[in-house]
């Protein structure tokens, strides 16, 4: 089988990097690979599996040679512009960013979950938010077996999320510099409930992506999603309680026994011992992690967990990659 020619777009960001860093990690199959980024960062020289790459600059005609998937980090505006360009050339592109998720015409994917979604591509894939990514791993099996009725998402999204001027900001409060540049806030010693911007209903843009792609991804509009999105001092990994309302009763060991065999995903729960998903842990993984499984018994059929995933990662670079995989098996 040919191998691809493959591009990526925003090589020189925190996810672009990531990109490489998965790419060698699963020993992705390609024959010709291409770096882009903007006109300040082309000329770079990038190391990538013993050979140097030139990062080009981004432009209309970059998409003239022969490739077959390009993924995309590199921002809304540039997906918007771009990704049409590198479609109609052909281009499988597996994007980033917001600009397409909600578009009725682009597949939203996390491949443990929608993988057949990849099928009707017209040429551009889209990566989830990665707060949502993480959700659904472990909320498609158990929507399959009981149906939720209702979701309850409350956030807890890592510095990194931000890019690097959220880590600088982290980095330098700890230090007693109080740095503004990411947040309207210091984020060391802080929890900021604002993540994007705040919208005309209240809630922030980040939280209405997680309930407009849940619904999306899972294919359900009827399902009820709220959210509350906080950005914490902690660098890496986003970790997230959700609280579940399903319409069909469930038994406890059969949740935890559906969530430890669904692939990508990790039952670590034995409170008795301390043992449950933390960010120390999960940094630099790319599976999701879940724990604190536990009946809520406030409301019929309500469960509460405990997820965290490495929003680089799973929240980012290895889901697309994943869904790279989808199009070479594909």
């Amino acid at each position: 089988m040919k191998k691809p020619n493959l591009a990526i777009v925003g090589a020189t960001g925190l996810v672009g990097s990531t990109f490489l860093k998965v790419l060698e990690e699963v020993d992705f199959p390609f024959d010709n690979l291409y770096l882009m980024a903007s006109a300040k960062s082309a000329g770079k020289t990038v190391t990538f599996k013993g050979k140097d790459y030139t990062v080009e600059e981004l432009t209309e005609n970059s998409f003239d040679k022969d490739i077959d998937i390009a993924l995309f980090s590199a921002g809304g505006d540039t997906s918007k512009k771009f990704a049409p360009i590198a479609a109609s050339k052909g281009v499988t592109v597996v994007d980033n960013s917001s600009a397409w998720r909600m578009d009725p015409e682009v597949p939203l994917v996390v491949p443990e979950v929608n993988p057949q979604d990849v099928e009707w591509n017209k040429g551009i894939i889209a990566n989830p938010n990665c707060s949502t990514i993480q959700a659904m791993v472990p909320l498609k099996p158990l929507h399959d077996k009981y149906k939720i009725k209702r979701v309850v998402y409350s956030t807890y999204q890592a510095v990194s999320g931000s890019g690097v001027k959220g880590i600088e900001d982290l980095k330098q409060g700890l230090e007693g510099n109080d740095l503004c540049k990411a947040y309207p806030h210091p984020i060391a010693g802080n929890c900021l409930p604002h993540i994007d911007v705040f919208l005309d209903n209240g809630y922030t843009k980040e939280e209405m992506k997680m309930v407009n792609e849940t619904r999306k991804i899972l294919g359900d509009d009827s399902i009820q999603v709220t959210a509350t999105t906080v950005r914490v001092p902690v660098f890496s990994c986003h970790s997230e309680s959700i609280n579940l309302e399903f319409e069909k009763p469930y038994d406890l060991d059969e949740v935890k026994k559906i969530l430890a065999e669904t692939p990508g995903l990790h039952l670590v729960d034995d409170p008795s011992n301390n043992e449950y998903p933390l960010a120390r842990d999960v940094a630099g993984k790319n599976d999701v992690y879940v724990g604190r499984v536990r009946r809520d018994f406030s409301a019929e059929n309500a469960l509460n967990i405990w997820v965290v995933a490495d929003n680089i990662r799973k929240g980012a670079a290895a889901n697309a990659i994943q869904i790279a995989q989808l199009l070479l098996d594909k």
